[in-house]
């Protein structure tokens, strides 16, 4: 194999793993980032949802050795934890045998392979930000954000993953003919906000689950961490009459989560602090094509489809463009464009299939998490997974835990189980004949 002079822009996650793989199979790897280290300074609070990886994630992970170690600052949650309006609470597993998501923080996870990466002799140089790309002479002109010194690096190949506002995007949408770009914000945004590990270093919640707070036109979410605190996140509307827009004071915020999500408000002292300090973001999903230039460019991860995180597979995805990457590169060796026509091709119908997913799921998670109808359909298509695990997966079954089905085959079996459910949810009496024989042999004629 040829070694190529490569360069990533965005030293993130995606970023991050794409550069390790890359250079184990003998590739020349220089990673730039807008940022600064965030080892030297290491703050995020305020700034990101915490990450849960899956399989798809780990699959790629264990390629390179690291998934050990990643499991060392992650905690597995078994399934989600519904607290209801009236405080009581319902436990909903994920899978079974124990199957879990993990919980982990995005900058402990982005460190660790920062580190790795640099283990493996790859530079990453900091406060570099990508204002222009050359395509004549494959140049990538960077500024550095301290010093505002311009450089100009040539490559022989450049990665763009530099997120979902890319500049590396931008750059090849605005010298590319017909180039096709969608770019969709739901009406929610989203701020974080934390509840404290106990006076005895203790979870003041349920350690190994996902908590949902789902509220119909809004939720909240918390994800546990290593040191016993949650992470905790408020889907809310931006604007409108119970929305991030009318909670503009101490007296309004305190007097919304008393009566939202009252079994959690007194875990939260710093509630109002953190409502006024940390930023509210918006949550955007970006459809775009083609992403790649021939054999000398391409766009990976947020930069090439970003979506939202209610699925929770926005860097499972992303990682899974890596591991994808690597095979293609073990199937056509030197051959750079067979290798990312190729990936395209196979991954664009993927990533738009787990974008429209995650939509899906925003509205199922916190409008019908609560519906004694949805949690009896779930039980039905529990039931059935175990008796007839080769004919019957739950959607999310697909997704998170069978890294083997396309996201587009989970997306395009999902529906055709959704249809027949509903027909199944119709049947008189359901309530009390959902384990019987007749609803079994209804659906199997469907199937």
């Amino acid at each position: 194999m040829q070694q190529k002079n490569i360069v990533i822009v965005g030293a993130g996650l995606v970023g991050s793993l794409l550069g390790i793989y890359l250079k184990k199979r003998g590739h020349s790897v220089k990673m730039f980032e807008r940022r600064p280290d965030m080892r030297k300074a290491h703050s995020s609070a305020g700034r990101s949802i915490n990450l849960a990886l899956s399989d798809r994630g780990f699959v790629a992970l264990d390629k390179i050795g690291l998934v050990d170690e990643i499991k060392k600052i992650s905690i597995p949650m078994h399934g989600r934890c519904i607290h209801n309006g009236d405080v009581c609470t319902a436990f909903q597993p994920y899978g079974k045998n124990e199957q879990a998501i993990y919980s982990v923080s995005r900058t402990d996870l982005n460190m660790k392979l920062m580190d790795h990466a640099e283990k493996n002799g790859i530079d990453i140089f900091f406060h570099e930000r990508c204002v222009a790309i050359d395509w004549n002479s494959n140049k990538v002109e960077f500024k550095n954000t301290s010093s505002y010194q311009k450089s100009h690096i040539k490559a022989d190949l450049i990665f763009g993953a530099d997120g979902a506002f890319s500049a590396t995007r931008l750059q090849h949408q605005l010298h590319y003919d017909r180039f096709n770009y969608h770019q969709f914000y739901i009406d929610c945004g989203y701020k974080e906000l934390s509840i404290p590990r106990t006076s005895n270093g203790s979870f003041a919640l349920q350690k190994n689950a996902l908590h949902v707070w789902p509220r119909k036109d809004f939720m909240m979410i918390a994800t546990p961490n290593c040191n016993g605190s949650f992470t905790c996140t408020l889907f809310f509307p931006v604007e409108g009459e119970t929305s991030f827009a009318s909670l503009t004071t101490e007296e309004k915020i305190v007097c919304f989560f008393k009566k939202a999500f009252p079994d959690v408000f007194h875990l939260m002292p710093s509630l109002v602090k953190d409502f006024f300090n940390n930023p509210t973001a918006s949550l955007v999903t970006v459809k775009c094509f083609p992403w790649i230039r021939r054999d000398k460019f391409a766009l990976i991860g947020d930069a090439a489809h970003a979506i939202v995180p209610f699925y929770g597979q926005g860097m499972n995805c992303g990682f899974e463009d890596c591991r994808i990457i690597d095979e293609l590169i073990e199937k056509y060796d030197d051959d750079w464009k067979m290798i990312l026509q190729e990936y395209q091709t196979l991954r664009k119908p993927d990533t738009d299939a787990i974008a429209d997913l995650g939509i899906f799921n925003f509205t199922e998670m916190r409008e019908r998490t609560t519906d004694p109808k949805f949690l009896l359909q779930k039980k039905i298509e529990a039931k059935l997974y175990d008796k007839y695990p080769d004919k019957w997966i739950p959607a999310y079954t697909q997704v998170a835990f069978s890294p083997h089905i396309r996201y587009s085959e989970a997306l395009q079996k999902s529906f055709a189980q959704e249809k027949i459910m509903r027909e199944v949810m119709q049947t008189p009496n359901i309530e009390s004949i959902w384990e019987s024989e007749e609803i079994e042999k209804l659906v199997l004629s469907r199937l």
